[in-house]
């Protein structure tokens, strides 16, 4: 028996995107600067976002930090694939930066919260969803203390979040325990994630 793929049914692996989302503290951003410190060829999709800038950032590297007003023109002129507010700000992907991505024929990946994955799953479920989990509720308060960015309240609201961002873990495809001291782990199981979904009998082939 023949079992060779036609082109048609078997057809190139196109450009990834991936959505990686978590907990606020879980480490996103450690991870996505670890990544590109390491050279990994993505396109990393930069956030809009109206929240203040932290000590360190850089605006249009870390987020496009916005006013109220440039982030609801935005929203406006359709140029946002989805947005939230979250804890008082507002955030947002911008679909051109992903489009970019794609269109360089590189793996695309957009970091949001766990709304807003959500809402892009309904967009584009043909998207690689992985989800970062904290390896315990101790750990993650201890990381939101210790970004010293937070009263006491705001770390309570956060880790109350966290419950019920974890609750909704079957709406991604992937969960990677994020251990702070063990970063590069992480990624070794992101590249196994994206090798194996090259591998895939029906690529997911996304389309803005």
């Amino acid at each position: 028996m023949n079992y060779e793929l036609t082109a048609s049914e078997r057809a190139e692996a196109k450009p990834l995107l991936i959505v990686l989302s978590g907990p606020s503290g879980v480490g996103k951003d450690a991870l996505l600067k670890r990544m590109k410190e390491l050279g990994h060829s993505f396109h990393y999709v930069v956030t809009a976002t109206t929240r203040p800038e932290r000590t360190g950032e850089k605006d249009g590297v870390d987020y496009h930090f916005l006013s109220q007003e440039e982030f609801q023109k935005m929203l406006h002129e359709g140029r946002l694939l989805e947005w939230a507010k979250v804890y008082d700000n507002y955030y947002g992907v911008p679909k051109d930066e992903i489009a970019q991505g794609l269109s360089k024929g590189k793996g695309v990946i957009a970091k949001v919260d766990v709304q807003g994955a959500a809402t892009i799953k309904e967009i584009l479920p043909q998207a690689v969803f992985i989800f970062l989990l904290p390896p315990s509720m101790d750990e993650l308060e201890r990381r939101l203390k210790q970004r010293h960015s937070e009263p006491y309240e705001g770390v309570a609201l956060r880790l109350e979040k966290a419950k019920e961002e974890i609750e909704r873990l079957p709406l991604f495809d992937y969960v990677i325990t994020s251990h702070q001291d063990r970063i590069d782990d992480v990624i070794s199981q992101i590249e196994a994630i994206v090798a194996a979904e090259k591998c895939r009998v029906k690529p997911r082939v996304v389309q803005l």
